[in-house]
């Protein structure tokens, strides 16, 4: 049985491929993308991913409002794996936000330069401190 964090990593992984697919030809399935991952299916990793792809266009915009000088689409596709989920995982779950913004930072730590690890930093503390997440903390 694997951790959240195991997890979320997996979940950077198969939207990782997504975005490679995405500026390709070539027919995918996301769902057979996860397959490859996992042995066993699980609901949290179908959330995120199918929430992440289904709510991209609102992510991108609220990620490219708190990037300064900087979009979205110019990270590496596994930056904006990982801000993707991490912004998704703030907006649309229950999951307690210090949560989602420490597990989107040590993602960041685990794929990512300094740099990256500290705007992607600013960017969930910017969506932490200035948007309505409905009350969440």
């Amino acid at each position: 049985m694997r951790n959240r964090s195991e997890l979320r990593d997996i979940c950077v992984k198969v939207l990782y491929q997504v975005y490679i697919l995405d500026n390709t030809n070539v027919k995918y399935d996301v769902e057979t993308l996860i397959k490859e991952q996992l042995e066993v299916e699980n609901e949290f990793v179908n959330t995120l991913v199918n929430g992440v792809i289904k709510h991209q266009d609102e992510i991108t915009k609220l990620a490219n409002k708190y990037l300064k000088d900087w979009t979205i689409d110019r990270l590496s596709k596994v930056d904006k794996a990982i801000l993707s989920l991490g912004i998704f995982e703030l907006l649309y779950t229950d999951t307690p936000a210090i949560v989602c913004i420490n597990e989107t930072i040590e993602l960041a730590k685990n794929y990512s330069d300094y740099e990256v690890v500290g705007m992607i930093n600013a960017v969930m503390d910017a969506i932490y401190h200035k948007e309505d997440l409905n009350g969440k903390e």
